[in-house]
């Protein structure tokens, strides 16, 4: 998949690469830290590719959390909390356990920051308090990844 993403960026033409690392950074389970990757293995240069898959990234996670937050407004309007999925419930628990912080931050192994910061929110944490956190954590992710891409490629050539 990786390989077949990177043909597609390198398709597009120079002044479009940065463009086509930017949405691929706006896709869950890609992200910032997969775009990156993607961005400076592609020739882009990682001053460049890390920016704008966070940007993406960011974008992204903006749209998932603000939805969420007026889905759950809606519904919550004077009902209580129905029972949830055994998924969710995990989520629900390490939410509890690590708070919005740890989640943002852990989150991302197990799910994108997508999902992961649409649950917190929809679990009743504060919505900026997420959005704070989730945009260290793609920072974080998105900069390491494309670090490591860096150096991978001035090691194995």
């Amino acid at each position: 998949m990786i390989s077949s993403v990177q043909e597609w960026a390198l398709s597009l033409p120079w002044f479009l690469h940065w463009v086509g690392i930017m949405v691929l950074g706006a896709i869950p389970f890609v992200e910032s830290y997969l775009g990156s990757i993607i961005g400076v293995l592609s020739g882009l240069s990682p001053f460049v590719a890390i920016p704008v898959a966070i940007g993406g990234n960011v974008v992204s996670m903006l749209a998932f959390v603000f939805g969420a937050h007026a889905v759950r407004g809606r519904v919550m309007a004077g009902r209580e909390e129905d029972s949830l999925s055994p998924r969710k419930q995990k989520v629900k628990e390490r939410f509890d356990k690590y708070g919005v912080v740890g989640v943002s931050l852990l989150g991302q192994l197990v799910l994108p920051s997508q999902i992961t910061s649409a649950l917190i929110v929809s679990f009743g944490a504060v919505r900026n308090r997420v959005i704070l956190w989730q945009v260290i954590s793609i920072v974080l992710w998105g900069l390491v990844c494309g670090v490591l891409a860096v150096y991978g490629i001035n090691v194995f050539g």
